[in-house]
């Protein structure tokens, strides 16, 4: 018989470190543990790279990018407002949506007791701009700076129909939490390229609409049931960047060193009792944090920027914490070899009093989000960056609540909504689908959430069918049992 067996231990224990440290009985002995740590049954962990931090064997083709830029519009941007230009709408002000448009698919609480939905045109205007003649909303005047670089899918459309869902259908590929997110999957596949620094890096900025803003949860960039190294770490905008990063007052370097060293041998011997793979993914975060003490202050002092730079971002780019700044900061960050760079503005949600505050928010991203493509043009980046601007859905061409001439609110809308791309492995100066003259349906080039990630994978070189990760028994991938890259929307096609 082998050791006994603490009540603590065993209650600690999983199932495979059971088998594997089990020597009674012939039925649990090696033959069924080798079953059950291959092929049909627990996969055992898969190599990684040294270097890397990420698989071996990826990427799976030579990639067009090595990083990603993912700027998340939390609350749902109008596609109306932006981006997808509907001038015979205004024709229709007021009337009826009709039954023959609308198909009886489903809508929100929140407007389904209305007893009208009068179609509501945006009051902002349109025009043409580059080379492309992209149609580019007036809200949006920097945008004109980048549209011969940028690619526009106006036919995006999402499963979910309120927030939460759709946000995590969008950052993970499935509606209910549990799930790994993109810059997770990304993280586990490729590493990074800087081992000072986190693969997956997240940074939150607030509304700077006037009507509340959605909730955004740790879990949108959590690493599922991936080991918990996978996750994205989330840079705070006062403080320490990283909570507790900071040797506390009275402990120096050499201190903490000695104490991490300590705390490592500790952790050794709890892996070789337990066999649990989140001590080494401790330990690993330990080590990293203090890496992290001297790459964090660096990546953050931005003394060394030049002026014409936080010109190009705008004025806000100075303020700790807003949109500017850390679109300036994602720029750095990808300098440095982070894999994925995850940022998110809230204040989308817009019920009501739409054009006020569409208005207010276009003010605080334009600039930015322009500016960052330009910088990453200018420095030979974008090339090999993958820049993303999207929402999680869209909204409806009828009015929430009572329309005027001058005002109007919109509610959620998944059939149909407008993201853009720019940078490494993609077309530049292009347009991509076709809504029809509601916005409400797609006419042309559909583009599920799910093509949407596997295209984004395909500009790392990843065949997004084969990263997949085994739980539970079944083979998990980010993109679930669907999605196809959209080839129109990549380079050279």
């Amino acid at each position: 018989m082998g050791e006994t067996l603490t009540p603590q231990l065993r209650a600690a224990m999983t199932r495979r470190q059971f088998f594997r440290r089990s020597t009674a009985g012939i039925a649990i002995g090696i033959p069924a543990l080798a079953t059950l740590l291959t092929g049909d049954g627990f996969a055992a962990d898969a190599a990684t790279d040294p270097q890397t931090g990420g698989l071996v064997g990826l990427p799976h083709f030579p990639p067009k990018a090595k990083r990603v830029i993912f700027l998340h519009q939390s609350g749902a941007p109008s596609q109306i407002e932006l981006f997808d230009y509907k001038p015979n709408l205004v024709k229709l002000q007021g009337t009826e949506l009709p039954d023959s448009v609308r198909q009886g698919q489903r809508i929100t609480g929140m407007t389904s007791g209305q007893s009208s939905f009068p179609v509501a045109p945006s009051i902002f205007k349109f025009d043409q701009y580059g080379k492309s003649g992209t149609w580019i909303s007036e809200l949006l005047p920097y945008h004109t700076k980048i549209v011969d670089d940028i690619t526009v899918i106006k036919t995006v459309y999402s499963e979910a129909i309120n927030h939460d869902p759709a946000i995590t259908f969008f950052q993970t590929g499935f509606q209910q939490p549990g799930r790994p997110s993109m810059g997770s999957w990304a993280s586990y596949g490729l590493g990074s390229e800087n081992q000072n620094l986190p693969a997956f890096v997240v940074m939150l900025s607030q509304a700077n609409a006037l009507n509340p803003d959605q909730p955004l949860f740790s879990r949108l960039w959590g690493s599922g049931f991936l080991p918990s190294r996978y996750q994205g770490v989330k840079f705070r905008a006062s403080g320490d960047p990283v909570l507790y990063l900071s040797n506390p007052p009275g402990v120096t370097a050499t201190t903490r060193r000695r104490m991490l060293d300590g705390i490592a041998k500790l952790n050794r011997l709890l892996a070789e009792k337990y066999a649990d793979p989140e001590i080494d993914t401790r330990v690993a975060q330990y080590e990293m944090a203090y890496r992290m003490q001297t790459s964090v202050p660096d990546l953050m002092d931005l003394s060394k920027e030049r002026e014409s730079t936080f010109e190009l971002y705008g004025p806000e780019s100075r303020k700790p914490g807003t949109y500017a700044a850390n679109c300036l900061l994602a720029r750095r960050l990808a300098e440095r070899g982070v894999r994925f760079i995850q940022l998110y503005h809230r204040g989308w949600d817009q019920h009501n009093d739409l054009p006020r505050d569409i208005a207010l928010q276009c003010k605080g991203v334009d600039q930015p989000s322009a500016g960052l493509v330009l910088d990453l043009k200018q420095r030979g980046m974008l090339d090999d960056t993958l820049v993303i601007w999207a929402g999680e859905f869209g909204r409806t061409v009828y009015c929430q609540g009572k329309l005027t001439a001058t005002n109007y609110g919109r509610d959620h809308h998944p059939r149909c909504f407008a993201i853009w791309m720019a940078g490494g492995g993609v077309q530049r100066g292009l347009t991509i689908g076709k809504t029809d003259d509601y916005c409400y349906n797609i006419l042309e080039d559909p583009v599920h959430i799910h093509d949407l990630q596997a295209t984004i994978l395909h500009c790392l070189g990843i065949d997004h069918t084969k990263l997949t990760y085994k739980f539970q028994g079944r083979y998990f991938r980010l993109t679930d049992v669907g999605g196809f890259v959209v080839k129109k929307a990549l380079a050279g096609a």
